[in-house]
């Protein structure tokens, strides 16, 4: 089993629209094969304005065919409509739970 997160930072007073977009692709990401248990953080003593959107698979490169895919969904697109407006950057992390 593999943990994603993808981690963004966020302009100042962005931060609470990435949560709002993520929250509302939350439930299209769970219902795609492989990936399961998005949740949505915030930091507490994080950079400030820091994003982090985590899900799990057991099949990582399934996990990006999936991805991948579900940016072409136009319900998907219309709720990240003005995405790249509320992030300054970001990374991706990749965990294997032992």
């Amino acid at each position: 089993m593999y943990q994603i997160r993808e981690v963004f930072q966020a302009k100042p007073g962005k931060a609470k629209d990435l949560v709002k977009m993520f929250k509302q692709a939350a439930p299209h990401l769970e219902s795609m094969q492989g990936i399961q248990h998005v949740k949505v953080l915030t930091d507490i003593v994080s950079t400030y304005w820091t994003v982090i959107l985590e899900s799990e698979t057991e099949d990582i490169s399934g996990f990006f065919t999936n991805l991948r895919s579900a940016t072409m969904s136009d319900e998907l697109k219309d709720i990240m409509k003005g995405y790249m407006d509320c992030v300054e950057g970001g990374k991706r992390e990749i965990f294997m739970i032992e």
